[in-house]
C-alpha cells in the first residue's frame, strides 16, 4: 500500500483509504493531491478493506444505537462514540469510492469531496479519542454497513450527493447538534465540542453536495422534487432528517430551500419497523350486495364521495407513526407542522393513484376500515410484499353476511333479545309493520351510520313502498324495528385476535334524532356524567361490565368467521319503555369494522390522561363564518408536551383543504363538561 505524503495522486490516496486494512492508513491523507490519473479501476470491492476487529459482515450486522436515556453513563456513551465513529469510517470510505469509480466528474466536484474525506477521516479520529476516554476502543463492538449497503451501489456521481451528502449527511445536521447538546448536559464537554465541529463540518458538507445535485438534477423539477425522484426504496426522503428535534436553521446555513424544509419537516416513513398500510373506505358496506355477487361498479354517492375524501387521513388516529395511510389527497404541509406540533403521532401518506408503489417495499400488514370487495381487490395488489404469517382476509370470499343487519338481530337473539324483525320480501316487511304500533324504523340490510335508513308511520306511502323496494333489490334484506324512546346510545368496542376477543372501551354515541352520527363521547369511565339512576340500572340491575367483558365476547366468536381479526363494534342503547322505565336493548346492530368509536378510543389514548374527549364530525356548509370560526379554533389549542394531547379542539383532517366534513378531537378538563 502507498505511503501518504504530499502530492500524491487522488486515485492513490483513494485507493489506500479504500483498500488498507490499515487503520492510520485508512485516516491518513495529505493537505495538496494532483488529480491526472484518470484510469478505471479493474474492480471494486464489495466492501472496503479493514483491519479485523472493524471487519464488516457481508450479510450485514445490526447495531442498535444506544438509548439516550442512560448518557450519564461513560460507557454507554462510548458506545455511542463508536456507532458514530463508524459512520464517519463508512463516509470516508465511501468518499474514497466515489473518487475511484469517477475519475471522470469535475475536477471541482473531486476537489471538494476529497477536502470532505479528510474531515472525515478527523472526525473519525476524534471520536476515537473521545472513545478511550470512555475505556472503548475502536473496534470493541460490532459495527454495520448501512451506509455502505445504500450509497456504494451508486451509478453516477448525482447519485453520491442525492444519498450521502443530502441524506445522510443531512440527517447528521438533526444528530451531532441534538447530540452535542445531551453529552454537553451529561457534563461531557469535550464530547460536545467535537459534536458542535462536526455538526459545522457538515453544513458545508451538505451544502457541497446541494450545489453539485443542483447542477446535475433535471432543470425543470425543484430541488424537493428532483430529490424524491432520484432516491429509490429502501433509501426515502424521510431519512434525510434525524430521529431527533428538526435543525431547520442548519439546513438554512446549508443553502437547501424554503420548500424542500418545509416538505421534509412533515414527511415520515418507517425506519425498521414493517409498516401496517392502512386505507378509509366507509363506503365499503354500501359496494356489498346479499346476493351471490357484489357490486363491481357501485359509485358512492356526491356526498358519500366527500366524506370518504375529505377523511381519507383518519387512519392516522389509529396508525403509527411508522405505517403507511393511503389518502386521496395529501394533507397540507401546514396541517401535517399542526398535527406534530399537538401531539399527534404522524404516519407515512401516500396518494391512492401512487399507491401501486408498496409492492416494492415490504409490508408487515393490511387495515382498511373494513374489509370487502373494494379493500379486498385493492388490497390484494400487494400480497407478494406481505409475510406469508400474516392474516390476510381477501384470499376468501369476502361475506358481506356479518355486515347484514340480520347478524345483529341473531346476536341479539342469543341474549333472549327480540326487538327487531328481518324480512326478505315486501309482504313481510308489511306484515312486520302492521304488528308494531307507534313509529317504526327501517333498516337496509347494509346501512351504517343512519344511513339507509328509514322512519315511518302507517299507512305506508308510495313512497315508502317505492324504498322498501328498491333496498330489498339492492341489498336483499330489511330490518323492521319499532320506534323507540331513546335515553342514551353507547358503543363497546372489541378487538379479535388469534387466541381471544377483548373489550377495548366503551363510549357513548351521540346520533341526531333521525338516527345519524354526530360524534363520540370518551371518558376513563365511559358512563361520566349519566344520572346516577340511569347509572345504578346499568351497572346495578343489568350488570353491564360483566355483560359486555365477559359475555359478549364468548357470543361474536360464535359468529363471526374464524379467520376474522381486527375491530368489532357493538352499538346498544338504553331507552323508555310505555311505563316509563328504563329498558337496555343490549345489541342494537354490529359493525365488524373499525368504528368511530374505535377512533375515539384511539385518540383518547394519544390524550392527557384524565382528560374528556370527544370526537364529532361537523359540515363546512354549516359554518356560517368559516374564517372566524378556524380563528377562533386555532386559539383554542393548548399544548405542553408535544407526545401527548393537550387540552383544546383539533381538527383531524384540514379545515381549510376540506370540502364538506371536518373531523375534530376535543379534550378537556372533566371539570368543564
Amino acid at each position: 500500500m502507498n505511503v501518504v505524503h504530499e502530492g500524491m495522486d487522488i486515485k492513490d490516496v483513494a485507493e489506500s483509504v479504500l483498500f488498507s486494512r490499515s487503520l492510520e492508513e485508512k485516516l491518513s491523507s495529505p493537505t495538496s493531491v494532483t488529480d491526472h490519473q484518470k484510469e478505471l479501476l479493474v474492480s471494486l470491492p464489495d466492501l472496503p478493506g479493514r483491519p479485523s476487529e472493524l471487519i464488516i459482515s457481508e450479510k450485514g450486522v445490526k447495531v442498535e444505537f444506544p438509548g439516550t436515556n442512560k448518557i450519564e453513563d461513560k460507557h454507554e456513551r462510548g458506545k455511542m462514540l463508536h456507532f458514530l465513529a463508524n459512520h464517519e469510517l463508512l463516509a470516508t470510505e465511501l468518499m474514497a469510492l466515489v473518487l475511484l469509480k469517477f475519475p471522470n466528474a469535475p475536477e471541482e466536484f473531486r476537489q471538494g469531496v476529497y477536502k470532505t474525506m479528510r474531515e472525515e477521516q478527523a472526525h473519525t479520529r476524534m471520536y476515537m479519542r473521545r472513545m478511550k476516554v470512555c475505556d472503548i476502543e475502536f473496534g470493541q463492538l460490532p459495527v454495520n454497513d448501512y451506509f455502505w449497503r445504500m450509497v456504494a451501489p451508486m451509478e453516477c456521481p448525482l447519485d453520491f450527493v442525492s444519498r450521502l451528502s443530502l441524506v445522510f449527511e443531512q440527517a447528521n445536521l438533526d444528530y451531532s447538534l441534538h447530540y452535542a447538546k445531551l453529552f454537553r448536559q451529561a457534563g461531557d464537554t469535550g464530547t460536545a465540542a467535537v459534536l458542535e465541529k462536526i455538526y459545522h463540518d457538515e453544513i458545508d458538507h451538505v451544502g457541497h453536495g446541494l450545489k453539485w445535485f443542483r447542477k446535475w438534477k433535471d432543470e425543470g423539477l425543484t430541488d424537493w422534487s428532483a430529490f424524491k425522484k432520484q432516491l429509490h426504496f429502501p433509501l426515502t426522503t424521510a431519512r434525510a432528517k434525524g430521529m431527533a428535534p428538526y435543525n431547520s436553521y442548519g439546513r438554512k446555513l446549508a443553502g437547501i430551500d424554503e420548500e424542500w424544509i418545509d416538505a421534509l419537516e412533515v414527511i415520515e416513513q418507517s425506519r425498521g419497523r414493517t409498516p401496517i398500510v392502512h386505507w378509509f373506505n366507509p363506503n365499503e358496506e354500501l359496494a356489498m350486495t346479499l346476493h351471490e355477487k357484489p357490486v363491481r361498479n357501485f359509485q358512492a354517492k356526491k356526498n358519500q364521495l366527500t366524506l370518504e375524501k375529505d377523511l381519507s387521513v383518519l387512519p392516522l388516529t389509529w396508525a403509527r407513526r411508522d405505517d403507511v395511510v393511503i389518502v386521496d389527497q395529501m394533507p397540507t404541509r401546514e396541517h401535517l407542522r399542526n398535527l406534530k406540533r399537538w401531539g399527534f403521532p404522524v404516519p407515512e401518506f401516500i396518494l391512492r393513484e401512487d399507491s401501486k408503489s408498496l409492492k416494492e417495499r415490504k409490508i408487515g400488514g393490511l387495515c382498511p376500515w373494513a374489509w370487502g370487495p373494494q379493500s379486498s381487490r385493492m388490497m390484494q395488489t400487494y400480497q407478494d410484499s406481505i409475510p406469508a404469517k400474516v392474516n390476510r382476509p381477501w384470499r376468501e370470499a369476502v361475506s358481506p353476511t356479518l355486515f347484514s343487519k340480520l347478524s345483529g338481530l341473531q346476536l341479539a337473539e342469543k341474549l333472549d333479545e327480540k326487538i327487531g324483525v328481518w324480512c326478505t320480501t315486501s309482504d313481510a316487511v308489511v306484515a312486520a309493520i302492521s304488528n308494531i304500533p307507534g313509529g317504526i324504523l327501517l333498516k337496509a340490510a347494509l346501512s351504517s351510520a343512519g344511513r339507509g335508513h328509514l322512519k315511518i308511520t302507517q299507512p305506508l306511502t308510495d313512497k315508502d313502498k317505492n324504498w322498501i323496494k328498491n333496498i330489498l333489490k339492492d341489498q336483499g334484506g330489511i330490518a323492521v324495528e319499532p320506534w323507540l324512546d331513546k335515553v342514551v346510545d353507547f358503543s363497546a368496542q372489541y378487538e379479535v385476535y388469534n387466541d381471544h376477543i377483548k373489550l377495548k372501551g366503551m363510549t357513548r354515541v351521540i346520533n341526531d334524532p333521525s338516527g345519524h352520527y354526530l360524534g363520540t363521547f370518551v371518558h376513563s369511565k365511559w358512563s361520566t356524567g349519566l344520572d346516577s339512576e340511569l347509572t345504578k340500572f346499568l351497572y346495578k340491575e343489568q350488570q353491564l361490565m360483566e355483560l359486555y367483558r365477559e359475555k359478549m365476547p364468548e357470543l361474536i366468536r360464535e359468529i363471526i368467521d374464524p379467520n376474522y381479526r381486527g375491530n368489532f363494534g357493538i352499538d346498544a342503547m338504553v331507552y323508555l319503555d310505555d311505563h316509563g322505565n328504563y329498558q337496555l336493548r343490549k345489541i342494537v346492530e354490529i359493525n365488524p369494522r373499525i368504528t368511530m368509536g374505535r377512533v375515539a378510543l384511539e385518540l383518547q389514548k394519544k390524550s392527557e390522561s384524565g382528560k374528556v374527549g370527544y370526537y364529532e364530525i361537523i359540515r363546512k356548509s354549516k359554518i356560517k363564518n368559516f374564517n372566524q370560526w378556524l380563528k377562533n379554533l386555532t386559539q383554542s389549542q393548548f399544548f405542553d408536551d408535544p407526545r401527548l394531547i393537550g387540552e383544546g379542539i383539533y381538527p383531524i383532517n384540514d379545515p381549510a383543504q376540506a370540502k364538506e366534513f371536518i373531523a375534530l378531537w376535543h379534550v378537556r378538563n372533566p371539570m368543564k363538561y
